[in-house]
């Protein structure tokens, strides 16, 4: 998968999380859950889950009782061994997966990667995104690495990445604490806006982590013979 996919629809659908009752908001792993589920069609073990997203099984238990809770799940014990759960997707769970990706097209801008992909398209893409997970400031660390050679501040990160500001500032802070990134002031600036730029090691990490974005392997469109 390209890093500009990856990244156009990480930004769409933190911007479609911004405006998203809190009651109701999910995080993207949790949509790529319900995408999953749907995409399998059968009932899933839990263990099975977090070996999909790579997650530590109190991490999957946290996103599926939140899942759960909502009425997008349904969780009952296994057939062969009862101390197994397994997941399945509810009616209510598929139609939010399909309204969450419909509203993620809505808010990628014509030009950008992946403008004219389709809702059901969309959910195959978040269904293999969610084998990578990435935290806020390791997106910021990839969205600094696409943008070398630009001018990079605070705001335009927020732009780039659809995040609120004190998510971007928390992890550009964050992020210069172990030297990942360098925050200065152009000379002669007059504002109070820092540029932000990768340090080497910063680079490093962030090539890690593209690699990882590079390994995503979407399913093909089923060709109609």
């Amino acid at each position: 998968m390209e890093l500009r996919e990856y990244m156009s629809i990480r930004r769409a659908y933190n911007l479609v999380r911004q405006n998203a009752d809190a009651a109701s908001r999910l995080t993207f792993e949790e949509f790529a859950i319900l995408c999953r589920l749907e995409a399998v069609g059968v009932p899933v073990k839990t263990s099975e889950i977090a070996d999909y997203q790579g997650a530590l099984r109190p991490t999957m238990t946290h996103r599926t009782n939140h899942l759960a809770s909502l009425g997008f799940i349904d969780r009952g014990e296994g057939l062969v061994d009862r101390r197994n759960i397994v997941c399945s997707i509810s009616e209510e769970g598929k139609q939010h997966a399909r309204n969450l990706a419909r509203l993620t097209c809505e808010k990628i801008p014509a030009g950008q990667p992946l403008a004219r992909i389709t809702s059901e398209r969309m959910c195959k893409y978040v269904d293999a995104m969610g084998t990578v997970y990435c935290t806020a400031g390791e997106l910021v660390l990839v969205c600094l690495l696409e943008a070398e050679g630009e001018r990079c501040t605070v705001t335009m990160l927020v732009d780039r990445l659809g995040f609120l500001q004190p998510t971007v500032s928390m992890s550009v802070a964050a992020l210069a604490e172990k030297g990942l990134v360098v925050r200065s002031r152009p000379e002669g600036s007059v504002t109070r806006s820092l540029d932000i730029e990768l340090t080497q090691e910063g680079r490093d990490v962030a090539m890690g982590i593209f690699k990882r974005i590079d390994s995503i392997v979407v399913r093909r469109r089923t060709r109609v013979e």
